[in-house]
């Protein structure tokens, strides 16, 4: 029975590089999103872009040269080198073979893939450089943050769509309560290309608008791209530590792309989590919902809320701030949700102007400040059912978690 604690964290989003432009956006209830410019589709749609130029990669893994790569370095790198010092107290306390690797994605390197065939249909040879192991597969960014990091423990990549970089927060944990690391590097990136704007299009899930999740207008999602990364260790390295206390999943197996009509597996996922952390819903003070802006996802999500949550719990949207970052969300999200424990706040529904009737929860539409909160929920829910809800808690209100 022991606390898993988050020693450090760091994100990459359109709202600029570090944790600080993040915060800022969601306290001020900023949208970040704007028309498309990396990619321009003959189709309006909005996205949340990394516009801030993103470091280069050093010569001796330049076969990992991907934007999934460099927006993952930009994490490492932002803020003073934060995370990357705090990876290096951890290597320094438990060896570097104590330190694994897990990160979820949906993208990896897809852009640079699409890159290099549009080279060879130009030109009649790929783009210089490209490796498609290094570079296109799901584990290369992983490979990469581990190579930069010089680390030695266990390193693999999570691919769930848009529940993968939660997904991944719960296997480090568990790779920790097993004794196999003592501090795991967690979480997702994920970039843009032509494969989501074009596929998520012709779903018919893209909204010619900035998104606006939870409002009975929403047309649908607004693609993000980012990088969110937490390192979790064993022991806490100082008091007041954040931990993740709880994890909970669950498979659909409804459709390929929509959600169970009424939520059966985010709800199984939601009361999974409030199980592994001994927890009653009435000690949730707040769930970061997924809320992607889109009909179904939206409906299916509120209706699982209903029928578990207290009618009065808080909850809200953020993807109208960064723009739905997929592989990445459950990471940023999580992030998001160690904000608002750390300032003791409740994000708002940015976009939120008319909540849809159907939904019967406390949606929360404006930021709300001094709170107290003690226990968040984080919860991502992917195609084909892929479920996954995470809870995380302030060193002095968090209670041991039962590893089977």
């Amino acid at each position: 029975m022991q606390a898993v604690y988050i020693t450090s964290y760091m994100a990459v989003t359109a709202c600029g590089h570090g944790v600080e432009p993040l915060r800022e956006a969601v306290f001020e209830q900023r949208s970040c999103l704007s028309p498309a410019r990396l990619i321009q589709p003959d189709f309006t749609i909005y996205t949340g872009e990394v516009d801030d130029p993103l470091p280069s990669i050093q010569e001796a893994l330049k076969a990992y040269n991907t934007r999934n790569a460099r927006l993952a370095l930009a994490a490492l790198d932002c803020e003073n080198e934060a995370f990357r010092s705090a990876v290096s107290l951890a290597v320094d306390s438990f060896g570097a073979a104590r330190v694994g690797v897990i990160i979820g994605t949906s993208t990896s390197g897809i852009y640079e893939t699409e890159l290099s065939y549009a080279s060879y249909e130009k030109n009649g040879k790929a783009t210089e450089g490209f490796d498609l192991r290094k570079q296109h597969s799901w584990v290369a960014t992983a490979e990469f943050i581990k190579h930069e990091l010089q680390l030695l423990g266990p390193c693999y990549a999570i691919s769930t769509a848009c529940s993968s970089s939660g997904k991944a927060i719960a296997a480090g944990q568990r790779m920790i309560a097993s004794g196999i690391c003592d501090a795991v590097v967690v979480g997702g990136v994920d970039s843009m290309c032509q494969l989501t704007i074009h596929g998520f299009h012709s779903l018919e899930l893209t909204a010619d608008l900035p998104c606006t999740p939870l409002d009975v207008q929403r047309q649908g999602i607004s693609l993000g791209e980012g990088a969110g990364l937490l390192l979790l260790e064993r022991q806490q390295r100082e008091s007041g530590q954040l931990s993740l206390v709880g994890y909970g999943e669950s498979s659909d197996a409804h459709h390929m792309t929509a959600p169970h009509p009424e939520g059966e597996g985010s709800k199984r996922a939601m009361q999974s989590a409030l199980q592994a952390a001994s927890l009653q819903v009435s000690d949730i003070d707040y769930v970061n919902l997924h809320a992607t802006g889109t009909r179904l996802n939206d409906q299916s999500e509120m209706r699982a809320m209903a029928s578990l949550f207290h009618l009065n719990t808080p909850c809200s949207a953020t993807k109208g701030i960064t723009g739905h970052t997929l592989g990445a969300a459950g990471a940023i999200e999580s992030i998001i949700s160690l904000l608002a424990l750390e300032y003791q706040f409740i994000p708002g529904t940015c976009g939120l102007n008319t909540i849809d009737p159907a939904f019967k929860s406390h949606v929360v539409s404006q930021p709300l400040q001094d709170q107290h909160i003690s226990y968040v929920m984080n919860n991502n829910f992917g195609f084909g059912g892929n479920n996954v809800s995470l809870i995380f808690a302030t060193q002095s209100t968090q209670k041991d978690m039962p590893y089977a």
